[in-house]
């Protein structure tokens, strides 16, 4: 079975994991510190989700979700993830992230500036652009009618094609935006960004690409 990893125990997080559960994953969580000061937290919050140290959730993972604030992924070492499919579920946001002059701040470069710190890891961007309570309640079967659809973006497309998979696990179709690059279209400030859209409707937002998951 695919086990997940969410590296980040706060509302994204939190919502992240519950939601892999319920489709069947096992879900590993972790914060910051040692696996004990937040295993209250996933018992009460998470229920079956298993707390670990970051390190030793990455390397027990198939696939990793990073939801710490985007200011701190520099804080996560990156050994761990090294050759591990990493969702980069992170947005820069004022009132966590700050305004300083962090050029990272820059929601067009986010991700890759967060691939130059996971440069060993197979980085996928989604679950960014859509709110953490409609993550948990827009989830629905396969067949059914206007399904809501997520976008993903990555330079490796086995990864991709991974996260398709769950998504579509946690009740979501999957719709490929093309190279990592592309994930400044679903972005804060874009029409995407947290839009309930079916997949011909996203299809039809987002530049035409290749390759269609």
């Amino acid at each position: 079975m695919t086990r997940i990893a969410v590296l980040g125990v706060g509302r994204v997080g939190s919502a992240v994991a519950r939601t892999a559960m319920r489709a069947g994953y096992d879900v590993l969580v972790a914060g910051s510190g040692p696996a004990e000061d937040i295993a209250l937290l996933a018992d009460i919050v998470m229920p079956g989700a298993v707390a670990m140290t970051a390190a030793e959730a990455s390397l027990a993972a198939d696939i990793i979700v990073l939801a710490v604030p985007l200011h701190k992924h520099r804080s996560v070492d990156p050994a761990p993830l090294a050759g591990k499919v990493v969702i980069d579920a992170m947005n820069w946001w004022t009132p966590v992230d700050g305004s300083s002059d962090d050029p990272d701040r820059d929601d067009t470069r986010t991700s890759e500036i967060v691939a130059q710190h996971f440069d060993r890891s197979r980085l996928v961007k989604s679950l960014n652009h859509i709110g953490y309570h409609d993550l948990e309640e827009h989830g629905t079967a396969a067949d059914t009618p206007d399904r809501r659809a997520l976008a993903i973006a990555s330079d490796d497309e086995a990864a991709a094609e991974l996260v398709a998979e769950m998504l579509d696990g946690f009740g979501f179709d999957a719709v490929y935006a093309g190279p990592l690059d592309h994930g400044r279209f679903f972005g804060p400030g874009t029409r995407i960004f947290t839009s309930s859209l079916t997949r011909e409707q996203l299809e039809a937002t987002l530049p035409a690409v290749e390759l269609a998951l």
